[in-house]
């Protein structure tokens, strides 16, 4: 009895030795020769929406669109379907199944050359980690890479990395990028005929490209259709369904919602995370992409557009539209990111720098009157000038002396540094000099467009600032970080409060009215030449920057911020459906008496506007018979005590409706101006009236 069961125990014993031996030496080999797993890593970087929708991907080698796979997000049906036909025991089998090879082996035998792999969808896998000419030497190799993913990855990374690599025709890889290209959808949902085209496609990519070989396609699809039949994986009704279904003839381009912003950020995540999920609403964009290239198209063959919306909360960038479209000159460039000159634009910040520094209130009165700061006499826009105005009238207005004024009493280099301090940097011309001028009041220094906005949205966040974000892990780093203090909140307050009450452009209701639309608190900005045309404002938690303009900076003719800007501003702030706001009443109502007025004036009756001997230049928009029509009236403005009275050539000028004096004269010429206070004192002035047609820029 001791010999025979020492008998049975030694051949026992001697299998168990070669099986560990064999374990050991597949586990060396395991390590020493891991599986060549770069193709896997290497996929097309993929850029989506805040909520997954595809925005647009960047080319692997060769120009090649290998996109991951999402099993998550692709047709259970589809991959049941897949295992059906490819591998039906891939969750039983450890890579290679024995009962497959030796079909396979029998079945080449029989037909006297290769007609069956026998291959698993892991041993497939490995093939297409290593490409290699098919034979039994390769075969062999393909079943000991397959034993290593096995012990390496799970099934279900197994199966998300064939349908990464597997090959569709062309430069198609991956099941993604075929549903894409040939069906113009994710495989989320996909028909019964296309799952069959998408298994039958990696069997022969080229030979059944259905774009291409549409006969080949159709014979390849039909087959797996009659496969799955027979595997009772669909019904007779839906097979018959499913080959009358229409072949695709073509491939449809990838989706590129949001052109210049998704194709940075995918770059930027290319090599480490291949797909990044950006704060864009897709559905926002592309309506506001359909409005940028039918107001590039309005404003000339050379003109384009750009937009920023700006989730104030978080930071987020909701909408980055770089072009009216990439057709058109320059179109390819991002203008968000672009260097223009802002016009304009900055001049609520210098009031609100004026504001914190306690220089100025918001019904602190300035002058508008010609002025020189030492070397540098700014002009309005308009070439008149309004006399005694409030802080408030004076940036409503965007009058540029007084917004020099304050700037002069802020310092231009302190007004920068605060700027620079909040992450924003200004770009002065090189013929300047090195030092801020007063000029960067009026849009002397170029800016980039994406500052701006984020310079805004700080205003909409009572003064504080923070970095735009283009990523949904960004926008919760902002809500959680602090940002840096641009101003005070209350001087922050108070420019939005002044900035709601801006006139809206031309076909708007004014501001009162707009109950059950927007209410922006915006600002419009145009540079020399008209270069730039830009509008910037804030409504209902969102910061939208629009611009137009060329994008090689050359000038055009007559458009203003106001006029090729504003409009498709709150065109932008419709379609994001920002609530109405309606302004705050102005805090402090009153300036406190030290602000009254920023440099105390003598109070005898003395003219201001028009000052004496001055020629005024006013903007005529017709003229005939009935005498001289002005596109605006003159205001007329006088130191003395209230309240005063105006002449002009001894006939009386009456207020308005708003309680002002504004004179429209009838022709050109000379006339002479009389102010007579309540005092008694009166003073003269002699103008003389020119009339221009068009406008200098802001």
């Amino acid at each position: 009895m001791k010999i025979q069961a020492d008998n049975l125990i030694k051949p026992l014993v001697k299998t168990l030795i070669v099986f560990l031996a064999f374990q050991v030496v597949l586990a060396l080999v395991n390590v020493a020769l891991p599986p060549d797993m770069t193709r896997a890593r290497e996929a097309s970087a993929v850029a989506l929406d805040r909520n997954g929708t595809w925005l647009r991907a960047l080319p692997v080698e060769d120009g090649r669109w290998r996109i991951r796979a999402d099993l998550t997000r692709t047709d259970p049906v589809f991959v049941r379907n897949l295992l059906s036909v490819e591998d039906e025991r891939f969750y039983l089998h450890p890579g290679v199944d024995g009962a497959a090879i030796v079909r396979a082996f029998l079945s080449n035998i029989h037909a006297g050359n290769i007609v069956s792999g026998g291959s698993t969808i892991t041993m497939q896998t490995a093939r297409l980690l290593s490409p290699h000419p098919r034979d039994y030497g390769n075969k062999a190799l393909e079943a000991l890479r397959a034993l290593q993913l096995e012990l390496r990855y799970s099934k279900r990374e197994i199966l998300s990395i064939y349908l990464s690599l597997a090959p569709y025709g062309g430069n198609l890889e991956g099941v993604r990028a075929a549903s894409l290209s040939y069906f113009g959808h994710e495989p989320e949902s996909l028909t019964l005929g296309e799952q069959a085209l998408l298994i039958s496609l990696p069997q022969a990519p080229e030979a059944r490209r259905p774009d291409r070989r549409p006969v080949a396609a159709r014979n390849g699809r039909d087959d797996v259709l009659r496969r799955l039949e027979r595997a009772n994986a669909a019904g007779s009704a839906l097979i018959d369904e499913a080959i009358n279904e229409p072949l695709p003839s073509r491939r449809f381009a990838f989706p590129a919602v949001a052109w210049h912003a998704a194709g940075r950020l995918a770059h930027d995540a290319k090599g480490l995370q291949p797909t990044v999920l950006t704060s864009i609403d897709a559905d926002l964009q592309k309506r506001l992409e359909l409005m940028a290239a039918a107001t590039a198209r309005q404003q000339g063959p050379n003109s384009s557009v750009a937009i920023l919306v700006i989730d104030i909360r978080t930071r987020g960038v909701r909408a980055s539209v770089g072009s009216g479209g990439l057709d058109r000159p320059g179109g390819w460039v991002d203008m968000t990111r672009a260097l223009r000159s802002p016009g304009s634009a900055l001049k609520p910040f210098v009031y609100g720098f004026g504001f914190e520094d306690g220089v100025i209130a918001p019904d602190t009165r300035l002058m508008d009157v010609p002025t020189r700061f030492g070397d540098y006499q700014p002009e309005d826009f308009e070439r008149v000038f309004h006399g005694e105005v409030s802080v408030k009238e004076a940036l409503i207005n965007s009058l540029n002396v007084p917004a020099v004024a304050v700037l002069n009493r802020v310092g231009p280099e302190a007004f920068e540094g605060r700027l620079e301090a909040a992450g924003v940097k200004l770009v002065r011309p090189k013929s300047r000099l090195k030092q801020a001028g007063l000029a960067l009041a009026l849009g002397g220094n170029g800016i980039r467009l994406d500052d701006l906005a984020l310079l805004y949205a700080a205003l909409g966040d009572h003064g504080v600032a923070k970095p735009l974000a283009y990523t949904l892990a960004e926008e919760r780093g902002r809500i959680r970080e602090g940002g840096s203090r641009l101003m005070r909140a209350e001087a922050a307050d108070k420019v939005i409060d002044i900035l709601r009450e801006t006139p809206p452009p031309s076909g708007r209701l004014p501001g009162p009215l707009m109950r059950a639309g927007n209410r922006p608190a915006f600002k419009t900005g145009t540079s020399y030449g008209f270069r730039d045309a830009l509008a910037v404002g804030i409504a209902g938690g969102y910061a939208v920057m629009v611009w137009t303009g060329r994008p090689d900076g050359g000038a055009r003719a007559d458009q203003t911020g106001r006029e090729a800007a504003a409009p498709l501003l709150f065109d932008v702030f419709d379609q994001i459906y920002a609530p109405s706001q309606l302004p705050r009443a102005l805090t402090p109502n009153g300036a406190p008496q030290a602000l009254k007025v920023l440099n105390a004036q003598d109070t005898r009756a003395s003219i201001l506007f028009p000052p004496k001997g001055a020629t005024v230049y006013v903007e005529r928009v017709g003229g005939g018979k009935d005498g001289l029509k002005l596109a605006r009236p003159l205001k007329l403005s006088a130191h003395g005590q209230r309240p005063v009275n105006w002449y002009v050539d001894g006939k009386p000028v009456l207020e308005d409706a708003n309680g002002e004096f504004s004179w429209s004269p009838a022709a050109e010429g000379f006339y002479d101006v009389t102010v007579v206070d309540a005092s008694g004192q009166s003073d003269r002035s002699k103008v003389r009236i020119v009339a221009i047609d068009g406008a200098r820029p802001e």
